[in-house]
């Protein structure tokens, strides 16, 4: 099993959080090398919000490297959905580049879109919908009922998924409910269910580790509840490009495929990779992609 790994996902954050409170810019001098004391001189503090899933860690580890290593101070704030756009349409966070949409996030975005600066997307070609085990015989939403399931697992309350998933069940006329709880306590119901080969429909979305590590698959959503594909879009407050270019032009930059994101989720579920580890080891990797997104109008 996996549950003991799944703190994984967001302790780090938080202790990361801490220690840069702590400690200033002295963290981002390992990531940017003898010159970041210099950098961090000109530039300042960053603040991005995030969700606690799985794939939100994964790229907010990295972007927060990336932007130390332009001698920015990175703090991480974990908040629920609603928060994280609501603190960038306030001012009071500087971003995020958690933005699931057209639909997963379509709410949120329609309530604060007029207030952030949408930077477009980070990433293509995702989806969400609900998936069961490989050794279950259903194939299709139509199927989800009590003869199959006793609930459907799903992830924070609030969560766009989680509102999709509920008008699955009035469209689809399922007599059971959906248990909401944490993309952590849903994998960890999921690792379980499959030990055991018990029934289990679960709120799913792509990129995520699980699609790489068990035989899952996405039911049929003849009724389209669920946007087929997706994406992830940066959102910064309003002001940020005139107050802090640098890592404006940065989080512009920022983009990279499914399996980029996969291979640090793999790295941090797979092999019990820190976050942090991880993030910089596919860094470490991808350095000509890193250094794309670190050039600046402040370089030409």
């Amino acid at each position: 099993m996996h549950f003991f790994k799944k703190g994984k996902w967001f302790l780090p954050l938080s202790l990361s959080t801490l220690v840069l409170a702590a400690c200033g810019g002295d963290d981002s001098g390992e990531a940017s090398g003898d010159d970041s004391n210099e950098a961090d001189d000109e530039n300042g503090e960053i603040e991005l919000a995030y969700v606690a899933w799985e794939s939100e860690v994964a790229s907010n580890n990295v972007i927060r490297l990336v932007l130390e290593e332009a001698g920015y101070d990175v703090n991480l704030n974990q908040v629920e959905q609603a928060a994280m756009w609501q603190s960038v349409a306030q001012g009071d966070t500087d971003g995020h580049v958690a933005g699931w949409l057209p639909s997963d996030m379509a709410t949120d975005y329609e309530r604060y879109g007029d207030e952030v600066v949408d930077l477009g997307p980070n990433l293509e070609g995702n989806r969400t919908g609900l998936a069961v085990p490989d050794y279950m015989d259903v194939t299709s939403i139509e199927e989800v009922n009590s003869d199959n399931f006793d609930e459907i697992v799903g992830i924070d309350p609030g969560a766009g998924v989680v509102d999709s998933t509920e008008q699955a069940v009035e469209a689809y006329d399922m007599d059971i409910s959906v248990q909401t709880s944490s993309d952590a306590a849903m994998t960890a119901a999921l690792d379980d269910a499959i030990e055991n080969e018990e029934p289990i429909v679960v709120t799913a979305w792509e990129p995520h580790w699980k699609f790489n590590t068990y035989d899952i698959r996405f039911l049929e959503d003849p009724e389209g509840i669920y946007e087929e594909e997706e994406e992830i879009r940066t959102m910064v407050r309003e002001g940020l490009e005139e107050d802090e270019p640098e890592a404006y032009q940065i989080l512009d930059n920022f983009y990279w495929e499914t399996d980029d994101m996969n291979e640090v989720m793999l790295d941090i579920s797979e092999n019990d990779t820190d976050p942090e580890e991880a993030a910089q080891a596919w860094i470490d990797d991808n350095r000509d992609m890193v250094d794309e997104w670190l050039e600046t109008d402040s370089e030409e």
